[in-house]
């Protein structure tokens, strides 16, 4: 996932790609004292790039849900999904997984293969990875294939997966150094828009995509790569015990509603 940051021209700070579980290579922007983030600061998102030593002091740590890396594209599949969704599960912590869509194959195979190895109970949360892919950008998932790959997730599941996004990528900006864009904008009332909105953005007040103005995000990735030395907002580090590091997300709402939401398989 979105993992460094980057500035744009005009001031709109905008994140750089490394793939989720990069290691840390900035300072985060700092936060001025007494100034609190909106939310539930209980999430985190993980992939087989970060070490994992106790998913019981994750739980320590104030942490009630993990979000893990499956599946990229049609044919690659995260090695640590299954046993760590075991030791998780195990720990009491609530589980996600997500899918880093690309373009060489169809939204539905891409769907077919997540769901294979996600194997979604009815409270796990899905997600899919709308992102430009930085390594590679000829291979990033196009507006349609993404729309195929929920529309197959929802037929087979009976639920919309979240959808995670930049908002600048969501709106069909040119977007970061290699200056590619989704080539159109997610347009409200599409299917996309109707996914809650587990939204990227590093900076102190998020920026909304014009398809979720009026429902807000589910989800807030307001930092990447925490680490103990690498952490953001202010001189109090959220290093969560039990990882090497991790994206922090916060949860619109509380934890009887995080709870409620995410036992719903994410509904509601």
């Amino acid at each position: 996932m979105i993992s460094r940051r980057s500035m744009l021209a005009g001031g709109l700070a905008l994140p750089a790609l490394a793939g989720c579980g990069g290691q840390p290579t900035t300072q985060s922007a700092a936060y001025s004292p007494g100034q609190t983030r909106p939310g539930l600061d209980a999430v985190i998102d993980i992939s087989h790039n970060v070490t994992v030593t106790s998913f019981a002091a994750v739980r320590r740590s104030n942490i009630l849900a993990v979000i893990h890396k499956v599946t990229e594209g049609g044919d690659w599949f995260d090695p640590s999904y299954s046993s760590r969704r075991r030791q998780a599960e195990a720990a009491g912590l609530l589980w996600g997984g997500y899918h880093f869509g690309t373009r060489q194959y169809s939204g539905e195979q891409q769907a077919a293969s997540f769901l294979s190895a996600c194997q979604p109970g009815p409270q796990t949360v899905m997600a899919l990875d709308l992102e430009p892919n930085d390594a590679n950008p000829r291979n990033t998932m196009r507006l349609d294939q993404a729309e195929a790959f929920v529309l197959a997730v929802q037929k087979a599941t009976g639920r919309l997966p979240m959808l995670y996004a930049h908002p600048a990528w969501a709106d069909g900006e040119i977007y970061g150094r290699r200056r590619i864009s989704l080539g159109a904008s997610v347009r409200p009332g599409s299917i996309l828009a109707r996914c809650d909105l587990w939204l990227a953005d590093y900076r102190e007040t998020p920026r909304l995509p014009v398809a979720w103005a009026d429902r807000g995000w589910k989800l807030w990735q307001y930092v990447a790569d925490e680490t103990s030395q690498n952490f953001a907002y202010g001189s109090e580090p959220r290093h969560v015990e039990g990882v090497g590091h991790c994206d922090r997300n916060m949860y619109n709402g509380d934890v009887a509603s995080l709870n409620r939401w995410w036992k719903n398989g994410g509904r509601g």
